[in-house]
Order: C-alpha cells, then structure tokens, then sequence
C-alpha cells in the first residue's frame, strides 16, 4: 500500500499541556496529519500499550497509520501498523521478521554513511534528521541543513521524511530539497490550537509542491 507522507506527527506529552494526548491526535488528524508516530520516552510498557490502543482507535477509521517509536513490542501488542527505530535500536532484519512483510518500519538516519547502509533494506522510509537545530532531541547529531538533505535525495531510492526543527516558515524549503513528508514536534504538540497548526503546515506543504 503507497502510504501518504505529507504530515508526520510525532507525540511528546511534554509539550501536550493540560490535552490529553488522544485530543491532541484528534485535533491535529482533523487538520491533516497523514501518520503518527507514538514516541513516548518515559512511558511504562502498560501505560505504551494501552495509548497506542487508544490512539490506534482514533486513527484507523480515517485510514492513518500509528507507529510506535522504537518498541516492537509494544506494536505487536496494540496492533499498531508498524515501528520506527533509531541506529541504537533492534536490527532492522529483526524487526522484519518479527513484524512481517506487511508492517511499516521507518528507520532514522543521522549521517549520509548511515543512510547508504540502508540502501538495501525495504524499510517504508528514512526519518531523516535533524535537518534544522532541534530542543526537542538534545542528542542528536549535527543538522543537515537544505544542502545535506538534497544532497541525501541525490543518492538515496528511499522515501525521505524530513524532521527536527522544521515549522511552517521553513518547511517551505525542505519539500523542493527532496524530503516526501516532514515529521513534526514541537510545531504540532505545543500550538495552542493543534488543528490550525496542522492544517497550516499541510498548507505550506502543498504549496511547496506547486500543487
């Protein structure tokens, strides 16, 4: 199945305040989120399971996936329609195996030498990032800024979604560089009104497109 891209949001609760985060998914589908990615760091394993149920409820009647960040297990737990892993994380070939051909697996890359590893691997995408300085992962390796990422569409075949720091006033320049979709944080789960937020930025990403 061609999935859709466009609009990623990953959840941080953190940055939800006083929403739940199931009104926050609510919101931010009905302006136009495309996928969303359950990313809960500090979250007991019940706890995980029993958000990607109820976010798997809101989400499957409009025909969006739900993947969950990192834990494979905690997918095949809740049903979710796949995982999204880190360098650190289980071995993509595992995940496979363990998730079935069906299941979506993104895999994050920092570095175009990371990503050309990946070259041969049927992952559904590249969570590319960061492509601008980000608060939201003090870890994370230095950005890639418009040139690294167009540099990376030059020589990847995989689909790319661009994340960290990117918003509505820059967004406008990550979708020519080559990215299918842009992930989004802060952008999303910390506007005082989700819905507007979200149908901004897929404002901004049609208009990218020329569409």
């Amino acid at each position: 199945m061609r999935r859709d891209w466009s609009l990623y949001l990953v959840t941080d609760r953190r940055l939800a305040g006083p929403r739940s985060l199931e009104d926050l998914v609510r919101a931010a589908l009905r302006g136009g989120v495309t996928a969303v990615q359950l990313r809960e760091k500090e979250c007991p394993t019940g706890e995980f399971v029993d958000l990607a149920r109820a976010l798997k409820a809101i989400l499957a009647p409009a025909g969006v996936p739900l993947i969950v960040n990192d834990r494979v297990d905690v997918a095949l737990a809740a049903c979710a329609d796949g995982v999204h892993i880190g360098q650190s994380d289980m071995e993509y070939g595992d995940a496979r195996r363990l998730l079935g051909p069906q299941a979506i697996i993104g895999l994050s890359v920092e570095t175009l030498e990371q990503a050309e590893r990946t070259a041969s691997f049927d992952v559904d995408y590249l969570g590319v990032g960061p492509i601008f300085p980000t608060p939201t992962k003090t870890d994370a390796a230095s950005a890639w800024g418009i040139e690294g990422l167009a540099a990376l569409r030059r020589a990847s075949r995989q689909v790319l979604v661009a994340i960290g720091g990117i918003h509505r006033e820059n967004a406008v320049d990550v979708i020519p560089a080559g990215a299918g979709g842009i992930a989004v944080v802060l952008a999303n789960c910390a506007a005082q009104d989700p819905e507007r937020a979200a149908r901004d930025l897929r404002a901004t990403i049609s208009d990218a497109r020329g569409a």
